[in-house]
């Protein structure tokens, strides 16, 4: 940001409410002093002449000093909210001293979010580069040792111990890059829910499947609401549901998105934990316990977030998108 002279806000503002003072003791002189002599008609014309030229002037100032700084920051925000990842090009023009201050806080605030997810996406990305080869290396073991036929029954168990936590450990850093990528994945547009029923029925051929509201406009692309619903119907068929409630409306300036099953439902005691990456109730069943972590950062790159609303009776997700 170069370093030059910009003027207050106050005193942009303060020059401007002058500056149509100054217009109507214009209008009083030029009447008072120069109709006589000029004739009042061209004494009202030379009067919308400079009205004119003066308005004129302040307009430009207004806008180089107020509009143009407010709405390329306006676009600079968007573009970081839109593409966390992506380089964005810093306004050029700043206008008053407390436009440039706001400026600068808000380039500030996107290089330390740029920055922050960047590191965590390198880190997953080294821990599970760093995983693989350890791992592929004990699932290799494993398979050479459950060869071998001078193994005990006791040895063999343990064979098949270490092969069971290998896979887990290789669905552990699958998901662990799942998340990482969600926080940055954006799908731009918009859905309904009648547009991905069709693929979520089909996906799912043992849930029955109530639909209520399915024509009503979600900002999110087809592809991550599938990406949403499909890791919701996952939990809903381990937890032992058969039937799923998707219900969409729109409701105090934001669109709604009811997800309900009627399966087991989630405990008291782990309802404030079930959003935290790697909680699952079903480690030995192969759960990850990253499924509604996914689905939550999904949800934020979309200015939305989930809710847990019920756990006594099935489950109730209540997903909310804002609507600017």
């Amino acid at each position: 940001m170069r370093r030059r002279w910009r003027p207050s806000l106050a005193f942009v503002l303060g020059g401007a409410l002058c500056g149509t003072l100054l217009l109507s003791l214009t209008g009083l002189v030029v009447f008072r002093y120069l109709g006589p002599d000029l004739g009042y008609r061209n004494a009202a014309f030379l009067l919308g002449l400079i009205i004119t030229v003066v308005t004129a002037i302040l307009g430009w100032l207004l806008v180089r000093l107020l509009l143009r700084p407010i709405t390329a920051l306006e676009r600079f925000a968007t573009q970081v909210a839109r593409y966390p990842a992506e380089p964005s090009q810093p306004p050029a023009h700043f206008g008053t001293q407390e436009l440039r201050i706001t400026a600068q806080s808000v380039i500030d605030m996107a290089d330390t979010l740029r920055n922050r997810e960047t590191t965590i996406r390198s880190f997953s990305d080294h821990v599970t580069h760093e995983l693989k080869t350890p791992v592929a290396t004990l699932k290799a073991a494993a398979e050479l040792l459950r060869d071998d036929v001078a193994l005990s029954d006791e040895n063999l168990r343990l064979v098949d111990q270490i092969a069971s936590a290998t896979h887990q450990m290789e669905q552990q850093i699958e998901a662990m890059r799942q998340v990482a990528r969600a926080r940055e994945a954006r799908h731009e547009g918009s859905a309904t829910l009648d547009n991905v029923a069709d693929t979520l029925r089909s996906d799912f051929p043992a849930l029955a499947f109530n639909l209520e509201g399915g024509q009503v406009d979600l900002p999110i692309g087809p592809e991550g609401l599938l990406v949403v619903l499909r890791q919701m119907l996952n939990n809903a068929l381990e937890h032992g549901g058969q039937v799923v409630h998707l219900v969409a409306k729109v409701r105090d300036g934001q669109v709604c998105v009811q997800v309900g099953d009627d399966g087991q439902g989630v405990s008291v005691g782990n309802a404030e934990r079930v959003f935290d990456p790697f909680f699952t109730t079903k480690r030995d069943q192969g759960g990850t316990g990253m499924g509604l972590a996914i689905v939550r950062n999904t949800l934020r790159a979309h200015n939305a977030d989930i809710t847990l609303d019920s756990v006594a009776t099935g489950t109730v997700f209540s997903i909310r998108f804002d609507v600017y």
